[in-house]
């Protein structure tokens, strides 16, 4: 059958077949108002102008968002008895017949999972080192600032509240796609991160690895009021390592920390928070627990200095990093200026956080 269309959804598919999507979309609503007016359609030099019947049909979808790779990139949603979070999850074209990796990636305050894909390049990254990637939502009536509520009692312990849904996502994609359970990290920069770390410490079982970028070590806060303090930082550190140290401890996993030392939103003073929770004894200038030998690294990479402190274990495996990045502020290190709160100076924190991960599996 061939069906007569109208010009301006005419005008619309020629938009489509020159790849310009948002001028096509707005055509065909035009259209569908009809408000189609043939002065408002100038055709570009060399386009097609044809306007003989088309056949078949057309409808108006949303269309997904994608990576600029083109590769898969789709949202999921996840529920249990603590509520519902969105998400968004990145398969490789690099997906073979082998169970790959997992990284979940928990955003900062005022992003979405689509904002800090594009400033981590993490999806990039997948592509090129096989793995799979997932990144859960905080929506904001969850938080008024789309903040992982890291610093409430509630959010801060196994099977309740945020941590049960994110390890729930977690799960739910290592079922769904076949994942390598072993390999399976956990990363966040500020809320997202101080969130990571509370994911490292109730769910061990799960990660194989955590990385904290301008984030707070796990229980550093109960409150609003605590949080902020914890934030400013210096603080009474050793009384929050105290309380918190024993039970983070227990339930170590291997730590990446990135800080900036110009951080005016996290302190970078809990970057050493983090790594002083990991040790057996909090209050002492002890490596975290397992850690055989410390090792101080200088170095400058995209025009900032930063230092690399490593502990490792026997074997010579790390076990813990710590990379405070000289004059960074509060944003991911070596990052993409397409997203917020990044940083492109500096050592690639992305790259660095997946050569740390794949070293570590759970088993």
């Amino acid at each position: 059958m061939s069906l007569k269309i109208p010009e301006g959804l005419l005008h619309a598919t020629r938009l489509v077949r020159r790849g310009k999507l948002s001028e096509a979309t707005d055509a065909i609503q035009r259209a569908l108002r009809g408000g189609y007016a043939p002065s408002a359609y100038k055709p570009d030099a060399g386009m097609d102008v044809e306007s003989e019947p088309i056949p078949g049909y057309y409808r108006v979808v949303e269309l997904e968002p994608q990576e600029s790779t083109g590769k898969t990139f789709v949202g999921g949603t996840y529920a249990n008895a603590a509520g519902t979070r969105r998400y968004k999850i990145y398969i490789p074209a690099s997906h073979g017949r082998g169970a790959l990796p997992l990284v979940v990636m928990l955003h900062g305050c005022r992003q979405d999972p689509d904002d800090f894909a594009a400033g981590t390049r993490m999806n990039l990254l997948a592509e090129e080192l096989g793995f799979i990637v997932v990144y859960p939502g905080q929506p904001g009536d969850a938080n008024a600032h789309s903040c992982w509520n890291w610093f409430e009692p509630g959010h801060q312990q196994r099977d309740v509240g945020e941590p049960s849904l994110i390890a729930g996502i977690t799960r739910e994609v290592v079922k769904a796609h076949g994942v390598d359970a072993d390999r399976v990290y956990i990363a966040g920069l500020s809320a997202g991160g101080a969130m990571a770390a509370v994911m490292g410490a109730t769910y061990p079982d799960v990660y194989a690895a955590v990385g904290v970028h301008s984030g707070l070590a796990y229980g550093s806060a109960r409150d609003v009021a605590t949080a902020f303090s914890a934030m400013r930082g210096p603080g009474p550190l050793g009384g929050r390592r105290k309380a918190h140290g024993a039970a983070a401890t227990a339930q170590n996993v291997p730590m990446i920390v990135f800080h900036g030392d110009s951080d005016t939103t996290v302190h970078p003073s809990n970057g050493d928070d983090l790594i002083a929770q990991a040790s057996p004894a909090p209050e002492a200038a002890a490596g975290p627990e397992g850690a055989r030998e410390a090792r101080v690294e200088r170095g400058t990479a995209r025009g900032r200095e930063y230092t690399r402190t490593t502990y490792t274990d026997d074997s010579g495996r790390p076990v813990m990093e710590q990379w405070l990045v000289h004059g960074a502020n509060h944003a991911w290190s070596g990052g993409s200026a397409e997203g917020s709160f990044a940083d492109t100076s500096g050592p690639d924190a992305s790259r660095e956080m997946l050569r740390f991960f794949l070293q570590h599996r759970k088993s």
